[in-house]
């Protein structure tokens, strides 16, 4: 993104300089669906758009917002933190700050602008792209001792705490330690994180449904709440689990049948999921592009049967792609409900692959896809 071109749009909006300025990235997540939360093995990768933020310090307590993509501005002050119906792209901004406050940590008022190139609702995570840049900005305007890492959890904290939904920490996560060329392995129990080489024949080809259910944070929320339903009961069968990280395939099979249907299909998702997270780490050090597409169709199989988070549209997409000769893999990808699909495609056939499936979902489906092709980027930075 063109620092220099938000510099002035923020000149124009608020009249004065910004101090700071950031960009965070999106991310797409190759492998590791719904696993975050359930304290297991993701592989997203940040990619080469995102959201920015400019800012500058203001006297009192009174915060000024600027959405220059919406045309919308707004306040909050400090020591009044509600969420705003009538602006809620704000409430990103004023959840990082509610963070930090929360922390005993203080940072000084500010007049901000936001705008990204992330398309809404696709499942990029515009939100965490968001937070993370917002935090860039406060920490340098402020002169925070915010490590990176501390950034991602205050940035899963803000979306948690204030904005309400119960994520965990993978969007968060890639968008701060992306690397380019590169995805990132993360356990999210350790938070322990290690890069992995997409082979560079390969392209990340976002297609994006158009299809956004209003219903899925309320249903992403049912489905973690279901998650912690099938580890109250599995814990008291066996000793250590905390999570569904813990459940391995002795457990499976000894005690799943004693879980409620809809919990054990739940269940049955996260822990193959997590198994399919590191045969794709395997695959892809080994260029086995052919296990790689077993894998990811999996993972979209598993979604939609045992988590139920698809939808027809993501379906048929996924179909499209897997049939086409230059697709090594293809699997809805973000929290579900609508959104994107994320294929991994042949780079010199990005063009035929695209036209293929965009032409098939609008004979399937009479809608139009949006096709996104990106390159695997490096975290969140100052500009």
């Amino acid at each position: 993104m063109d620092g220099a071109a938000l510099r002035a749009a923020f000149r124009a909006a608020s009249g004065r300089d910004a101090e700071a300025v950031a960009f965070a990235p999106g991310r797409v997540n190759l492998i590791g669906e719904h696993t975050d939360y359930n304290d297991g093995f993701v592989l997203p990768a940040a990619v080469d758009r995102g959201v920015a933020v400019a800012a500058r310090r203001v006297p009192g307590d009174t915060f000024t917002l600027h959405a220059l993509d919406l045309g919308q501005s707004c306040t909050f002050s400090r020591g009044a933190f509600a969420r705003d119906p009538h602006h809620p792209w704000a409430n990103y901004f004023q959840g990082v700050v509610w963070a930090l406050s929360g922390r005993g940590i203080e940072v000084p008022a500010c007049e901000a602008a936001v705008t990204g190139d992330l398309p809404r609702g696709a499942g990029l995570s515009s939100s965490a792209a968001y937070e993370v840049a917002a935090l860039l900005v406060l920490r340098a305007l402020g002169g925070l001792a915010l490590s990176s890492l501390d950034v991602a959890k205050l940035a899963r904290e803000a979306e948690n705490g204030f904005v309400g939904v119960a994520c965990g920490i993978m969007d968060q996560m890639a968008s701060t330690f992306g690397a380019a060329g590169r995805a990132l392995l993360i356990d999210c129990r350790s938070l322990a994180h290690q890069t992995v080489e997409i082979p560079p024949g390969l392209a990340i080809v976002v297609v994006n449904s158009g299809v956004h259910h209003e219903l899925a944070s309320s249903e992403y929320n049912k489905r973690r709440a279901e998650c912690e339903e099938g580890v109250r009961i599995l814990s008291s069968l066996r000793a250590g689990i905390r999570a569904l990280r813990d459940v391995d395939p002795d457990d499976e099979a000894r005690f799943f049948a004693k879980l409620p249907p809809v919990v054990r299909k739940r269940c049955r998702h996260i822990v193959s999921e997590n198994a399919r997270v590191l045969a794709a780490v395997t695959a892809l050090r080994a260029g086995d592009t052919t296990r790689l597409k077993v894998l990811l169709a999996a993972s979209h199989f598993s979604l939609r049967d045992d988590y139920e988070v698809s939808c027809p549209e993501l379906d048929v997409l996924v179909d499209l792609a897997l049939a086409h000769p230059a697709c090594h893999g293809a699997r809805l990808t973000g929290a579900g409900f609508g959104g994107s699909t994320v294929n991994l495609v042949d780079a010199s056939s990005v063009a035929p692959f695209s036209g293929a499936v965009a032409a098939g979902y609008r004979e399937r489906t009479g809608r139009t896809a949006e096709i996104l092709v990106f390159e695997p980027s490096a975290g969140a930075r100052l500009l």
